[in-house]
Formats: structure tokens, sequence, C-alpha cells
């Protein structure tokens, strides 16, 4: 059987059989596999998927802080632990959730393995503890399903083209989900602790409507500017080979939010999806930047090339030969930043660097709002009327996204969610 790549090459290997249309790959998060009592539902939800005749692969996470705590003793022993033995020691909770879910399987009277992330043949660069997905070498995936056993497979990890045994970051276990789904041809199910994707954060916004679907498009720009629901690099996984995601509740029955292509979406009434936030970005702003051409870029290649991800950038009209740039970037980027900031500051004859760690990111997304005028506009008074400043803005072609005062972005969410809240249930009702 062929493997399946992903990075490597521009479209899917054909890895999946005829049977792989009734495959489904099944992830819970840690919080749906925190007790055994919770793993042994689990259990019984994998086991009911294949009595109904689907072949089912599983993903757990690890069992609720196991992670933590084994981060937590790494850096008891070590406060700069070694990348290699890191991998090692934080990749075993997944191996122990999917191991104990495996015994509850079997239990019920069904035949079950659990496999780590080399022996499923997930397959990464050689990046410790931020590896990516570039290979799924999926024979054994496909002859343990042909044996009739519900597969269960440990999320977050792989083995590295050198054979050493990587993690693949945040949203790790979502990534080995999707990317499954991807090299069996099969549709991807995201179990967690929220019933699907919905309109606003409900803690902030208590009325906010879930949404039955949504394009990978909207869930892309929503991952990106603060929504928790998925990772933006699963998403990614999912748009490039056209896997079905449905994210829904661990514990209940009830219909969740499907992820697929825009053009099976009814949006031609349906502007606005979301209203999503982020407060853990932090501003940069380099003082009276002499306006000359390659300043800028070579600002932001030297923080290209220390790893510190950019996002909203605005640069102010030039006065007597100087102008202010500014930018967001992540919080945890900060400490990596600064020194490189400070030297180019001197170098390139700035005034200097302010920051301010005091700042949130506020989004309107929809696939919609490309085609229907005057949505930045309503957007922006709706701040203006709750009396909140915009600092910096950003658009796309269905995002517009403010940096507002971090005191500020609750209201910023509620004020612009009651404005578009009729498109909301316009979408919600399509």
């Amino acid at each position: 059987m062929a493997s399946t790549h992903f990075e490597a090459v521009p479209e899917l290997a054909s890895d999946a059989d005829a049977t792989g249309r009734d495959l489904i790959v099944m992830k819970f998060g840690g919080t749906s596999v925190g007790s055994t009592q919770k793993i042994k539902d689990v259990a019984r939800r994998l086991v009911a998927a294949r009595e109904a005749g689907r072949r089912v692969v599983g993903v757990l996470s690890a069992m609720g802080d196991t992670t933590d705590e084994l981060i937590r003793l790494a850096h008891e022993v070590s406060p700069h632990p070694h990348p290699r033995e890191y991998d090692m020691l934080v990749s075993v909770g997944e191996r122990i959730s999917n191991s104990l879910c495996a015994m509850a399987i079997r239990d019920q009277g069904h035949e079950a393995v659990s496999l780590t992330g080399s022996q499923a043949g997930i397959v990464t660069d050689t990046s410790h503890s931020k590896a990516k997905i570039v290979e799924v070498r999926a024979r054994r995936l496909h002859q343990e399903l042909d044996r009739d056993r519900i597969v269960l497979v440990a999320g977050f990890q792989g083995v590295s083209t050198d054979l050493e045994v990587t993690t693949l970051g945040r949203g790790g276990s979502d990534a080995t989900a999707v990317a499954l789904a991807a090299a069996l041809g099969g549709a991807c199910e995201i179990y967690t602790d929220v019933e699907g994707v919905f309109t606003a954060d409900p803690r902030i916004v208590p009325d906010a409507l879930k949404l039955a679907t949504i394009s990978y498009e909207e869930m892309l720009e929503m991952a990106a500017t603060g929504a928790r629901v998925m990772m933006a690099r699963s998403i990614e996984i999912a748009r490039s080979y056209g896997v079905p995601l449905h994210v829904r509740a661990a514990h209940g029955d009830t219909e969740g939010t499907w992820i697929r292509e825009e053009a099976n979406l009814v949006l031609e009434k349906a502007i606005i999806s979301g209203v999503t936030h982020d407060t853990a970005e932090a501003k940069a702003t380099v003082l009276s930047v002499p306006d000359q051409p390659g300043v800028a870029a070579r600002v932001f290649r030297a923080l290209a090339d220390a790893g510190v991800n950019i996002d909203m950038i605005v640069q102010n009209v030039s006065a007597q030969g100087a102008t202010d740039i500014s930018f967001t970037l992540p919080k945890t980027d900060l400490p990596a930043a600064e020194p490189i900031l400070e030297m180019l500051a001197k170098e390139i004859g700035a005034a200097g660097v302010a920051y301010d760690d005091d700042v949130a990111k506020v989004s309107l997304i929809g696939a919609g709002m490309k085609s229907h005028p005057g949505v930045a506009a309503d957007m922006f008074e709706a701040l203006a009327d709750a009396g909140i400043n915009i600092e910096i803005i950003s658009t796309s072609s269905i995002r517009v996204s403010c940096v507002v005062r971090a005191s500020e972005v609750e209201r910023a969410v509620q004020a612009i969610h009651e404005r578009f809240r009729g498109y909301a249930e316009e979408r919600v009702n399509a």
C-alpha cells in the first residue's frame, strides 16, 4: 500500500481503498479521557461506531494534565531539557490513554490494538517538540483494520526521518487525526468539551449561536485569530486533502459543526460566521525609522530568522524622513524579539522600540463578506458606539481584525456580535 505524503507532494496519494468511504477517525481530547471512567465511555463510543459498520480509528490525547505533569518533571530535573529526551518523555502520555482504551474495548467484546505514532507510520521532520507530519505510511493501519480491529493511535507524536521520536506541539493530536483521515480516505470527528463551533466564545457571549457548517477558509481564519476549537495546522491538512471534519461534544449525541469546502455551503446571504478574540498577543513599535527602501525588510527578516511570528503590521505616514512601524506578535515571542529589535534600532538609526503587552485582537470572520460592502464600517461603528478605540486594523477577503486594549476585548466581542447577530442567525438558519 502506497504511503501518503503531506508536504512532499501537492496531491493526496491514492492510499485509501474503496472501504475508506466507511472509515472514520475519532479524536478525543485530554478532558474527554481525564479518568478511567471517561476512557471506558470513549471505548463505548468507539465500539458503537464499529457496531454500526464503520472501520474505526481512534486518536486519544493524554489523560487530563498528564502532559503538563511530565513537562513539570522535565524542568525539575533540568532547566533546559535536551530536546530529544524531552520528546521521549512527553510522548508517553498518549500511549497510556490509548493502551487503556484498547483494554476497555476488548472487555466489551471487540478486538483493538494501540499503536505509537511510529508504529502507525507517522513520519515527521526532525524538529523536536514542534515537528510537522511529512508522510503517513499506512500499511500497518490497513493490516489492523483488515483484521476487524479498532485501531488506536497515540496522537501528538511520530518518528522523524532520522528515526527519532518527535512530538508535534500544540494541537498535535488533532493534526494526527486529520492526517490519518487523509491517508485512509475517511472522515474525521473531533470530540471536545464544546458542542461545536460557535459564532463567539459562549463564555463571553452567552447567547452565541452554534454553526451547523463552516468552510475550511473561515475555520482557518477563526483558528488563527483566537478560536481554540481546532488549531490552524489541522484545518490546513483537512483543506489540502478534502477531509470532512465534524467537531462535536465528547459526551452526548448532539450534532456538532461540519467543516468542509465553501462550495458545499449556502453562503449567498450568510455574511458572518463568527467573532473571535485573542489575548495572547503583544504590540511592538520601532520608533522614527528612516523612511528608506529595505529598512522594513531588514527588520522583519531578522525576526523571521529568529522564528518570531508576526501578525498585523502598520506603518505610519512618513514625516520628516522617518516613520513608525508597529506590529503584533505572540507574547511568548517577546523574549526572542526584544534583543533583536534593540540591536536593529541602533543599526538602522531608529529612535528606539516600544513594547505593549496589554493589547488584544478582535476579529470578524465570514466568507460572505467579500461580496457585501460595508461590513468593516459596521464593525468599526459598533466599536465606536461602545467607546472602544482601535489601534491597528488588518483585513483579508473574509476577515477584519482590530487591536484594542486587553481590558476592553470582551466588550468589543459583545458589541460586534450584537451588531451582526442578525447575519449570524441567517447563517445558522441557512
